[in-house]
């Protein structure tokens, strides 16, 4: 059966993401922080935490990674729903996966500027023989 973990950064991170121990650049930050848009979540709510870029970071790039994932077969496939804003200020959001046996890291999704100021959702499907990071 399929096992969903829901990553709503209330009360810490979740599971996906190592635990409260946010890269430089990146802030937890509900709509009523006094930082600017969104003022709420994806479902409106202006109390409700989202991750969000810090304002020093508008002209370099920062990076969130997830835990190591185990491979996936016929049983086993990963997919990650994610709600995310681009703002008019923002550069590109991009999705990349890292396997285990690859140092590099591949751009498997990415996004500018199209739907700016607005809530969006998307999900991706990964497969990999190996163990990796998105």
């Amino acid at each position: 059966g399929s096992s969903w973990d829901k990553c709503d950064f209330e009360t810490n991170l979740c599971k996906a993401l190592p635990e409260l121990n946010l890269p430089p650049g990146w802030i937890r930050r509900n709509g009523q922080s006094g930082m600017g848009p969104p003022y709420s979540d994806h479902n409106g709510n202006e109390s409700a935490y989202f991750l969000s870029l810090s304002s020093e970071m508008q002209s370099s790039s920062a990076a969130l990674r997830t835990n190591v994932f185990l491979p996936t077969d016929e049983e086993r496939i990963c997919q990650i729903r994610f709600h995310y804003w681009v703002s008019q200020m923002s550069g590109t959001l991009m999705v990349g996966l890292q396997k285990h046996s690859e140092d590099t890291v591949t751009n498997i999704w990415q996004v500018s500027g199209e739907l700016r100021n607005q809530w969006n959702v998307n999900t991706i499907t990964i497969n990999s023989t190996e163990k990796y990071e998105v």
